[in-house]
């Protein structure tokens, strides 16, 4: 019996996590039966994935750095329907990263009008650019969603959507190296994203305020877990800082740590739904290019930008943007965390609350999406 050819493509790291939690789901379910092509990251990559491109190189945000980038995203996008035509996949899922999934949606339909193309995360419409929800809808032939509040939005443009959740709701701490954690001294988690405009624009201001923590307390111990995309730059950077930090690579490691720190100082992403699951309070920075964040600021119509706040509606972990992420503003909502235990406390339960308000405990997402696909597959089959 011919194998069903699934073609993944992912360009950023959680996007890589997602695509890495469906093929698993697609194997327990297929076993031999499924073989995977397309693009994606290390986590992919260990699933059996063998993407013709690092794409770290993709992992681009703001407006200028992605006309920049824009050559590259046309090449790569070119390079993936290749890979398409070539292989000829059965179904194509494309995770999250809009701008580069979009592009490669387009010539996937161009080259092969029958192929059924899945979007897996739409694009947050809810919060900027509602027209996006159209051209999602011109694009592909079903979304899947990780929020329940998508649906209605983009149904109402005709395309059919199915809410499976989020996989960061069902991460796994069982895979937690504790021993990360060892030591007995206040840890200060420093998380600064998963794309080098991050490291670039986040980071610096972070390196600040550790700076101005560890002046006050010399005991804390700071550890910088670095995702697969940017680790290189993440190491090379924290080996310049005057003062000691612990890069850590790896899941096991990543989740020992969470659930170990005291205090986390974090840049806006997946990451922080991953702090609040591991029971970690934390304080939320972010900046972008200055041209990028004035004509942004404009189109965005949420104060929030971290989801559990978002569900919330109120400021459960301070988010402090722009010109306020910078190190003695950090450093002044990090150093009331750490001397509160109290805060501390009332924070992990808002936190606790926002999440069950956005499907904790659900069924599990890698699951429902690996089950969606395989029956869209099927349906198409029977026509």
């Amino acid at each position: 019996m011919t194998p069903l050819t699934v073609m993944l493509v992912a360009a950023e790291a959680s996007g890589d996590d997602r695509g890495a939690g469906l093929m698993q789901a697609l194997k327990r379910r297929l076993g031999e039966g499924v073989r995977f092509v397309g693009v994606g990251g290390a986590r992919m990559a260990a699933e059996g994935l063998d993407s013709p491109f690092d794409i770290s190189e993709l992992s681009v945000l703001g407006l200028l750095e992605g006309l920049m980038a824009y050559p590259k995203v046309v090449k790569r996008a070119d390079e993936t329907a290749a890979l398409a035509a070539r292989e000829k996949p059965d179904v194509a899922v494309l995770i999250d990263s809009w701008g580069f999934t979009l592009r490669v949606a387009q010539r996937l339909r161009r080259q092969d009008p029958g192929l059924l193309l899945v979007k897996y995360v739409g694009p947050q419409v809810w919060a900027s650019r509602p027209g996006r929800a159209k051209v999602l809808s011109g694009a592909f032939d079903h979304l899947l969603t990780i929020h329940k509040f998508d649906a209605p939005i983009f149904e109402a443009t005709g395309l059919p959507t199915t809410f499976v959740g989020n996989s960061a709701l069902s991460l796994d701490f069982s895979r937690a190296d504790m021993s990360v954690g060892e030591g007995g001294q206040p840890i200060l988690l420093v998380l600064p994203g998963s794309r080098p405009s991050e490291i670039k624009n986040v980071l610096p201001p972070f390196e600040d305020a550790v700076r101005i923590l560890r002046q006050k307390r010399p005991d804390l111990r700071v550890l910088v877990p670095a995702a697969p995309t940017v680790a290189e730059a993440v190491k090379a950077r924290v080996a310049g800082w005057p003062f000691r930090a612990e890069v850590l690579e790896g899941e096991p490691a990543k989740l020992g740590a969470m659930k170990s720190a005291t205090v986390a100082l974090a840049c806006s992403g997946t990451v922080t739904t991953e702090l609040a699951l591991a029971g970690c309070p934390m304080v939320v920075g972010y900046r972008l290019g200055r041209v990028t964040y004035a004509i942004l600021k404009r189109l965005i119509r949420t104060p929030y930008i971290t989801l559990f706040n978002i569900a919330a509606q109120e400021f459960v972990a301070p988010e402090l943007v722009q010109d306020d992420c910078n190190g003695e503003t950090l450093a002044d909502a990090v150093e009331a965390r750490l001397a509160d235990p109290a805060l501390r406390q009332r924070q992990i339960a808002r936190q606790f609350e926002a999440l069950d308000k956005m499907g904790r405990g659900g069924p599990d997402p890698s699951e429902a999406a690996a089950e969606t696909v395989l029956k869209l597959v099927d349906a198409r089959a029977a026509r």
